[in-house]
């Protein structure tokens, strides 16, 4: 009796499914807003969390095969280094899993052209890419739709420029439910409270970047200690020389933001430790905190860069979790639409 009753909390538990795409070393802004809260997550003992390495998508932009090679393996030992356990949460590499492809395939059969033509990232990509506007790049929703109805998600971790893939998501499962009856279940998109949204410390009006012309406007979990503490020093500020947080001081509110978030402090209690204190002391401590918070992260990275066996032994497994669990979604959709098994 008490196994079942185990078994029945474990089931009543919400799924959570996120992925990341291997674009490289992870940004202090990746790692605030998202990554330390897939570990949060997986900690707190209340969701079913699925994570991915989201290489299938990174190939919509042409790629160079030994960098692509390497930044899957770099990304993939940042992301444990950070804390994601595969023994809580399984961390698989979206290639390694066919069940993705064949998913999209059914999926973009059932995605209208209008809807995808009126997807904001495709549009700001193909500016981007003029010169490679490929099918892929427009039909890479029902790819990221596939991703999360595969999982049958209850919750995707989202910021506020992927929320309009989740609507579409949303209403590719709603259209195909309403044909073939409940195959796939609705998922919500959700911001979690303690995600900070970190901007670039050259241009506080623009988002912490890795593609930011300037690299002093980024920190990476990869920069040296030295790096990083330089990076605070020069970070834009205003004329006021007030640590307070308010409209039109995005410089310190981003500051105050990033301190915040490493330290847990309050606002309030950051204004009052450092009232009277001028803009160096204060980037000072905020180097200091965020220096502090990644300096481990960086430790286990190195060692598990040195220790490929162990990171492929950690991705096989949690592949052959996301094959095994994914397959079941394929089967029904496919047998629903009426495909010979």
């Amino acid at each position: 009796m008490e196994n079942q009753a185990v078994q029945t909390t474990e089931k009543k538990k919400e799924t959570v499914f996120s992925a990341i795409q291997p674009s490289g070393a992870i940004t202090l802004g990746n790692y605030l807003g998202a990554i330390r809260n897939w570990v949060r997550m997986q900690e707190s003992g209340d969701y079913h969390c699925i994570y991915a390495l989201a290489d299938l998508h990174t190939i919509t932009v042409r790629q160079e095969p030994a960098q692509f090679r390497k930044n899957v393996i770099d990304m993939y030992a940042s992301i444990l280094a950070c804390g994601v356990d595969v023994e809580k949460a399984p961390f698989f590499i979206q290639s390694h899993n066919p069940n993705h492809a064949v998913m999209a395939w059914i999926l973009d059969c059932y995605t209208q052209f209008g809807e995808l033509s009126r997807m904001t990232q495709f549009k700001d990509k193909s500016a981007k890419h003029a010169d490679n506007i490929n099918a892929g790049l427009f039909t890479y929703p029902s790819l990221m739709a596939g991703d999360i109805l595969l999982y049958q998600a209850d919750k995707v971790p989202v910021g506020a420029d992927q929320k309009q893939h989740i609507e579409l998501t949303r209403d590719i499962a709603n259209r195909f439910n309403s044909i073939y009856g409940n195959v796939f279940k609705i998922p919500e998109g959700f911001i979690p409270k303690d995600g900070a949204r970190v901007m670039s410390l050259q241009n506080p009006l623009n988002k912490m970047s890795k593609s930011d012309e300037n690299v002093n406007g980024y920190v990476l979990l990869t920069d040296p200690d030295n790096v990083i503490m330089k990076k605070f020093k020069r970070a834009v500020t205003d004329s006021e020389a007030k640590v307070r947080y308010a409209e039109g001081k995005e410089g310190i509110n981003n500051l105050m933001s990033i301190y915040s978030a490493v330290t847990g402090l309050s606002f309030e209690q950051i204004e009052h430790d450092f009232d009277g204190k001028g803009y160096g002391d204060f980037k000072t401590a905020v180097g200091e905190a965020v220096i502090a918070e990644i300096a481990p992260i960086r430790k286990r990275y190195e060692e598990y860069l040195k220790d490929k066996k162990y990171l492929e032994e950690c991705y096989r497994k949690s592949d052959e979790f996301a094959i095994r669990y994914s397959s079941r979604t394929v089967e029904k959709a496919m047998k629903k639409i009426g495909f010979v098994k």
